[in-house]
Protein backbone atom coordinates (compact mmCIF):
# COMPACT_ATOMS: atom_id res chain seq x y z
CA UNK A 1 0.00 0.00 0.00
CA UNK A 2 1.49 3.25 -0.97
CA UNK A 3 1.47 6.49 1.06
CA UNK A 4 -1.36 8.18 -0.64
CA UNK A 5 -3.12 5.04 0.12
CA UNK A 6 -2.56 5.09 3.79
CA UNK A 7 -3.16 8.74 4.33
CA UNK A 8 -6.82 8.21 2.49
CA UNK A 9 -7.32 5.13 4.70
CA UNK A 10 -6.61 7.20 7.75
CA UNK A 11 -8.41 10.00 6.43
CA UNK A 12 -11.61 7.69 5.94
CA UNK A 13 -11.19 6.07 9.06
CA UNK A 14 -11.61 9.57 10.76
CA UNK A 15 -14.60 10.13 8.90
CA UNK A 16 -16.01 6.63 10.30
CA UNK A 17 -15.24 7.55 13.99
CA UNK A 18 -16.12 11.31 13.19
CA UNK A 19 -19.82 10.24 12.27
CA UNK A 20 -18.73 11.74 8.76
CA UNK A 21 -17.19 14.52 9.84
CA UNK A 22 -13.32 15.34 10.61
CA UNK A 23 -10.74 18.08 11.91
CA UNK A 24 -7.24 17.65 10.66
CA UNK A 25 -4.07 19.58 11.13
CA UNK A 26 -2.28 19.29 8.09
CA UNK A 27 1.28 18.98 9.31
CA UNK A 28 0.71 16.88 12.75
CA UNK A 29 -1.05 14.47 9.45
CA UNK A 30 2.32 14.91 7.23
CA UNK A 31 4.45 14.51 10.42
CA UNK A 32 2.87 11.78 11.59
CA UNK A 33 2.75 9.53 7.77
CA UNK A 34 6.90 11.05 7.09
CA UNK A 35 5.48 13.30 4.04
CA UNK A 36 5.36 16.75 2.96
CA UNK A 37 2.08 18.83 3.68
CA UNK A 38 1.28 18.75 -0.08
CA UNK A 39 1.15 15.23 -0.55
CA UNK A 40 -1.58 15.47 2.16
CA UNK A 41 -3.49 18.30 -0.17
CA UNK A 42 -3.21 15.94 -3.22
CA UNK A 43 -5.45 12.97 -1.26
CA UNK A 44 -7.76 15.25 -0.18
CA UNK A 45 -7.73 17.03 -3.68
CA UNK A 46 -7.98 13.67 -5.46
CA UNK A 47 -9.86 11.43 -3.12
CA UNK A 48 -12.11 13.44 -1.10
CA UNK A 49 -14.00 15.58 -4.14
CA UNK A 50 -18.06 17.17 -4.05
CA UNK A 51 -18.46 14.33 -7.22
CA UNK A 52 -17.40 11.69 -4.32
CA UNK A 53 -19.80 13.10 -1.83
CA UNK A 54 -17.20 15.63 0.36
CA UNK A 55 -17.05 19.09 1.27
CA UNK A 56 -13.19 20.44 2.71
CA UNK A 57 -12.92 23.44 4.63
CA UNK A 58 -9.07 24.47 4.40
CA UNK A 59 -7.26 26.82 6.91
CA UNK A 60 -3.95 27.67 6.14
CA UNK A 61 -1.64 29.33 8.55
CA UNK A 62 0.05 28.22 12.01
CA UNK A 63 -2.89 26.77 13.43
CA UNK A 64 -4.24 25.33 9.99
CA UNK A 65 -6.61 22.86 9.25
CA UNK A 66 -8.51 20.81 7.25
CA UNK A 67 -12.33 19.73 7.97
CA UNK A 68 -13.74 16.97 6.11
CA UNK A 69 -17.84 16.72 5.62
CA UNK A 70 -19.05 13.46 4.12
CA UNK A 71 -22.30 14.78 2.56
CA UNK A 72 -25.53 12.60 3.24
CA UNK A 73 -27.87 12.78 -0.22
CA UNK A 74 -30.66 10.89 -1.27
CA UNK A 75 -29.48 8.44 -4.77
CA UNK A 76 -32.02 10.13 -6.08
CA UNK A 77 -30.26 13.58 -5.52
CA UNK A 78 -26.65 11.98 -6.50
CA UNK A 79 -28.14 10.58 -9.85
CA UNK A 80 -29.61 14.22 -10.38
CA UNK A 81 -26.10 15.67 -9.86
CA UNK A 82 -24.55 13.58 -11.65
CA UNK A 83 -27.18 14.08 -14.73
CA UNK A 84 -26.57 17.98 -14.12
CA UNK A 85 -22.77 17.92 -13.91
CA UNK A 86 -22.79 16.29 -17.69
CA UNK A 87 -22.23 18.94 -20.20
CA UNK A 88 -23.21 18.48 -23.69
CA UNK A 89 -20.06 16.12 -24.41
CA UNK A 90 -18.29 14.15 -22.29
CA UNK A 91 -14.85 11.89 -22.80
CA UNK A 92 -14.45 8.59 -22.37
CA UNK A 93 -12.37 8.84 -19.15
CA UNK A 94 -14.69 11.82 -17.49
CA UNK A 95 -17.92 9.26 -18.24
CA UNK A 96 -15.64 6.23 -16.45
CA UNK A 97 -14.97 8.93 -13.63
CA UNK A 98 -18.53 9.35 -13.06
CA UNK A 99 -20.07 5.54 -13.33
CA UNK A 100 -16.86 4.17 -11.41
CA UNK A 101 -17.67 6.79 -8.44
CA UNK A 102 -21.75 6.16 -8.86
CA UNK A 103 -20.45 2.19 -8.08
CA UNK A 104 -18.18 2.98 -5.54
CA UNK A 105 -20.89 4.83 -3.82
CA UNK A 106 -23.73 2.20 -4.01
CA UNK A 107 -25.84 4.13 -6.79
CA UNK A 108 -25.62 1.59 -9.23
CA UNK A 109 -24.57 -2.39 -8.64
CA UNK A 110 -21.22 -3.53 -10.51
CA UNK A 111 -23.52 -5.45 -13.57
CA UNK A 112 -25.01 -1.72 -14.56
CA UNK A 113 -21.41 -0.09 -14.00
CA UNK A 114 -20.05 -2.72 -16.48
CA UNK A 115 -23.19 -2.17 -19.19
CA UNK A 116 -23.04 1.49 -18.82
CA UNK A 117 -19.22 1.46 -19.57
CA UNK A 118 -19.75 -0.57 -22.45
CA UNK A 119 -22.75 1.32 -23.86
CA UNK A 120 -20.45 4.91 -23.99
CA UNK A 121 -17.21 2.95 -24.90
CA UNK A 122 -15.11 4.19 -28.19
CA UNK A 123 -15.93 1.03 -29.68
CA UNK A 124 -19.48 0.95 -28.93
CA UNK A 125 -20.02 4.80 -30.58
CA UNK A 126 -18.24 4.15 -33.57
CA UNK A 127 -16.99 7.18 -35.00
CA UNK A 128 -18.41 10.79 -35.12
CA UNK A 129 -19.56 12.90 -32.63
CA UNK A 130 -18.52 10.83 -29.34
CA UNK A 131 -18.14 12.86 -26.93
CA UNK A 132 -22.14 13.97 -27.64
CA UNK A 133 -23.64 11.04 -28.37
CA UNK A 134 -21.27 9.69 -25.14
CA UNK A 135 -22.58 12.60 -22.96
CA UNK A 136 -26.14 12.00 -24.29
CA UNK A 137 -26.37 8.17 -23.67
CA UNK A 138 -25.17 8.53 -20.06
CA UNK A 139 -27.67 10.95 -19.53
CA UNK A 140 -30.62 8.76 -20.63
CA UNK A 141 -29.52 6.05 -18.46
CA UNK A 142 -29.18 7.83 -15.69
CA UNK A 143 -32.44 9.37 -16.12
CA UNK A 144 -33.53 6.27 -16.78
CA UNK A 145 -32.21 4.51 -13.25
CA UNK A 146 -33.88 7.44 -11.36
CA UNK A 147 -36.87 6.91 -12.94
CA UNK A 148 -36.55 3.11 -11.84
CA UNK A 149 -35.53 3.99 -8.44
CA UNK A 150 -38.23 6.48 -7.82
CA UNK A 151 -40.81 3.70 -7.93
Amino acid sequence: MGISDMIAEFIYDALRTGGGAAELQRNDLANSFGCVPSQINYVIATRFTPERGYIVESKRGGGGYIKIRRVTVTKSEYLMHVVNSIGETLDGKTAQVFITNLFEAGIISHSEACIMLAAVSDRSLGTGNRDGVRAAVLKNMLLALLEAKSR
